[in-house]
């Protein structure tokens, strides 16, 4: 096996929103856009100027990313989140507030017995992130 990655699909109210939500995350979390490929004029596979396939990291974990124009049946859960682990209180505030803005408190910031600062966010683009202070 070369890699494992999570790979985002941005699909129905959320198609064409991939490289603004790239450029969200690696501004908010810390990391780079390592490559994006767009859909050109008259691709029958996608709108024009949307992302075909996007690369990037966060925190150096790699991801991927897509815009899809086709109907779909599903978009982003709260059953698949990603975690993140931070190392003071400072940074995970300014994490969970970045993520919060525009989207929506799963569980807000608090203790919940586990974790003396725990919060679940769904970002304005509709992936879910869960907070912890390690």
């Amino acid at each position: 096996m070369k890699s494992i990655a999570p790979f985002l699909m941005f699909t129905g109210a959320q198609h064409g929103k991939a490289e603004e939500a790239i450029g969200f995350y690696t501004d908010l979390l810390g990391g780079s856009i390592v490559r994006i490929e767009r859909y050109g004029a008259g691709d029958p596979a996608g709108r024009e100027g949307t992302v075909k396939v996007a690369a990037f990291t966060l925190n150096g974990q790699d991801f991927m990313a897509i815009d899809s124009d086709r109907a779909h049946g599903f978009a982003f859960t709260p059953a698949l989140s990603l975690f993140i682990e931070c190392e003071s209180l400072a940074e995970l505030e300014r994490a969970y507030h970045g993520l919060l803005d525009g989207g929506m408190a799963l569980m807000p910031l608090d203790n919940y017995g586990f974790s003396q600062r725990f919060g679940w966010v769904q970002d304005k683009y509709g992936v879910n992130w869960q907070l912890n202070v390690a």
